[in-house]
């Protein structure tokens, strides 16, 4: 009941784990792994199946436990995880760690090889940035 509490989900707990909401389930297996007391948390795309708002409560639960836990989340969602986050690991054939939370457009563009001529560059928009206007692709 404690790991329930903690997630705020112990008034669901006579509840069947099919009758919740996808955020709910997230809750739900997040307090199973608590009761164990881990040190570290590895998330694989945790937020897939919730909405914005539960995505953003969901952050927020975790922003908390990782005052007292180690948590890595493996996401492609960057700008939903970035206002959340300690620092950034890029993996796409080679891992390149980056000991901050800020996610760059030059990073972007590193993790999809825009060296090569047959890929796009990569433009970063996100909420609280000036708003970018795409360059138009022409047709080969």
């Amino acid at each position: 009941m404690r790991a329930l509490e903690l997630v705020e989900m112990e008034k669901f707990h006579n509840q069947r784990i099919g009758e919740l909401s996808g955020g709910q389930k997230q809750r739900v297996f997040v307090a199973r792994a608590l009761v164990t007391n881990p040190e570290l948390l590895f998330l694989d795309e945790p937020t897939a199946s919730i909405d914005a708002k539960g995505q953003n409560e969901f952050y927020h639960l975790l922003n908390e436990l990782n005052k007292k836990i180690t948590i890595i989340i493996v996401s492609h969602d960057l700008m939903v995880v970035s206002g959340y986050i300690k620092s950034v690991v890029c993996v796409n054939r080679h891992l390149h760690y980056h000991g901050h939370a800020e996610v760059t457009a030059e990073m972007v563009e590193m993790m999809y090889d825009c060296t090569m001529q047959e890929t796009c560059p990569v433009e970063l928009i996100a909420h609280g940035l000036p708003h970018r206007v795409l360059h138009t692709h022409e047709d080969e």
